[in-house]
């Protein structure tokens, strides 16, 4: 090693700064004993422009290791804080790399990383978030990582991480279509990516994680408001909308369902003040009375987390008063939370003063923000479209209605799960609010409708597919009945040129078949077990006919299409 004569030390580590800086004082009390001359700096000051020998990390590398001035990197980790601090430090010089080569010494470092935590969520809560953490699982064992991974389904939070296992891991990964909070994982490196590519790409999931994860500072909103790019802007938007329709979801389970068992005594017995039937219809309406603004507030609450949520559910409500449906809820979901957030950057207060703001200043600003704004701006021109918009759909004629019905069942076939089929559910579960329920039918029709054809191709033709491959036909018949069209993801990452094309097909006749049979379904989730409840839907054995014959179409087009596997070469004896 060359002559060394100056050390910077440099403090990078944000979950352990107090032990990092009490290191930082014993090293450099060794480096005097050894005649060195040394400097102490945080990560997070400016970069000294005079030149050292050796810059010493105590903690973490920083992914701009290059730009300290120095002819040679080394490091000290924390774990090692407990050894005689003259040996630690000679035994970090002695390993030092050169200044040349800090990318790969980054590198190096990252591909360390073999303890993950990990939250998975998606919209609904059903699918994605269950099989992206399996994938999670499956993977982390492929490459001999250790990972927890807590599932935040439509029944709750499973599987939670401890405080001991989000501290002992190296990353964490948020596999989540929604906001979540991240309060918990200040201070760690956070990647973040959709369920669907967890699921799908879980190796590169992996991989990225390991190169691009970043150390998350203070909240979600820090995180959010450093992604600068276009893309990333328009990816944030679309999941403050899904969170926003995850927690809706619920309100509209509770209300379709009641109401259509008020109708199991009788069609006039409901509108008896004081029956049972009035009672349960009575409840069912008040659950669609808060689903706007449940909807409002939580596109809100992933915008601004907590500060955001009530001026989004009061904007949600006066949504409602104003006639302005589901398409006002989300117009002033986006206003409050983008109002709260700004108020919360924006407004600087003594540290006396600080806890207020998130209790009573950006509530109460942001409340009567949004509150005028849809009085006053928004809320008139939003209820006309909403007006024209309910006109249009219960008046359409039944070429328009098979029409809607082929693109809202094509759309939950193209990417199973994906953005599409999540545009068209959003779109249908909003419109549960105009007691429009023929779409809800076609769009619950149409995303199950992939896995059962998937299924019944690997009935039809079964010496065309593997063992494994029927397995997961036989898992995707039973996730199909539940309408999760995920069941048919095995076969279209193997096969996305005919099993895709299919699909679309087999979602078409479904469709239209729907929207021809006139049928309608109040409760947006369930799959086939919905037709046991009372009244949620009418005509039921049309719809399974519906059903049924769009699974056909897929499943046998699928069949003839499918290649038949080519068969193990077996070695002949000379």
């Amino acid at each position: 090693m060359q002559t060394v004569q100056s050390l910077l030390f440099v403090i990078n580590s944000t979950q352990q700064y107090v032990n990092a800086s009490i290191l930082a004082k014993k090293l450099t009390q060794s480096a005097n004993k050894l005649g060195y001359t040394s400097t102490t700096i945080a990560s997070k000051d400016d970069i000294p422009q005079h030149n050292v020998d050796v810059v010493v990390f105590l903690g973490d590398l920083p992914n701009n290791v290059a730009a300290y001035p120095a002819n040679l990197v080394a490091q000290i980790r924390l774990d090692d804080a407990t050894k005689n601090t003259d040996e630690l430090l000679s035994h970090a010089l002695n390993n030092a790399q050169a200044a040349s080569e800090s990318a790969s010494l980054t590198a190096s470092t990252g591909t360390q990383a073999k303890r993950f935590v990990a939250i998975t969520a998606c919209p609904t809560g059903v699918a994605h978030t269950f099989m992206a953490a399996e994938a999670l699982q499956q993977g982390a064992t492929k490459h001999d990582y250790i990972i927890d991974v807590e599932t935040q389904g439509s029944v709750g939070a499973k599987n939670i991480l401890t405080a001991e296992a989000i501290e002992a891991a190296d990353i964490v990964i948020l596999a989540t279509d929604i906001e979540v909070n991240t309060d918990r994982f200040v201070g760690k490196r956070v990647y973040r990516c959709s369920t669907g590519f967890a699921l799908k790409q879980t190796d590169k999931a992996f991989q990225q994680a390991i190169s691009e994860a970043k150390v998350l500072e203070s909240s979600k909103q820090a995180a959010t408001a450093a992604s600068g790019s276009a893309t990333k802007e328009k990816a944030g938007v679309y999941k403050h909308l899904l969170t926003g329709v995850s927690f809706m979801l619920p309100m509209v389970v509770a209300g379709g369902l009641l109401i259509a068992l008020s109708l199991c005594f009788g069609l006039n017995a409901a509108e008896q003040s004081g029956s049972l039937a009035y009672v349960l219809k009575q409840i069912g309406v008040t659950a669609f009375t808060l689903m706007v603004p449940m909807l409002s507030g939580y596109i809100a609450y992933s915008i601004a987390d907590r500060p955001g949520l009530t001026p989004g559910l009061i904007g949600g409500l006066l949504a409602t008063q104003l006639q302005a449906g589901f398409l006002g809820g989300i117009v002033s979901g986006f206003l409050a939370g983008y109002i709260a957030l700004f108020l919360a950057k924006k407004i600087k207060l003594p540290t006396s003063l600080e806890s207020l703001k998130p209790i009573l200043i950006v509530p109460l600003l942001g409340t009567l923000s949004v509150g005028l704004i849809m009085y006053y701006v928004v809320g008139s021109p939003v209820a006309q479209i909403f007006e024209m918009m309910k006109d249009f759909l219960n008046n359409m004629g039944t070429t328009n209605a098979v029409l809607m019905g082929i693109v809202l069942a094509s759309m939950m076939c193209i990417d199973l799960g994906g953005p599409i089929n999540k545009a068209a559910y959003a779109f249908t579960v909003g419109l549960l609010t105009t007691n429009t329920y023929m779409p809800m039918a076609a769009t619950m029709a149409g995303g199950m409708v992939p896995a059962l054809g998937m299924a019944l191709a690997t009935f039809f033709a079964k010496n065309k597919f593997n063992t494994g491959e029927r397995d997961a036909g036989k898992a995707a018949f039973v996730l199909g009945l539940c309408f999760i069209s995920e069941g048919a993801i095995p076969f279209a990452a193997k096969d996305p040129m005919r099993v895709i094309p299919t699909c679309i097909a087999g979602g078409a006749v479904t469709g239209a078949l729907v929207a021809l049979f006139h049928c309608e379904l109040v409760t947006p989730h369930g799959g086939v077990f919905v037709l046991l409840i009372p009244n949620a839907i009418n005509h039921a054995w049309l719809y399974l006919i519906a059903i049924a014959a769009g699974s056909l179409v897929t499943g046998l087009s699928y069949a003839l299409l499918k290649r038949r596997e080519a068969a193990p070469l077996v070695a002949q004896k000379a």
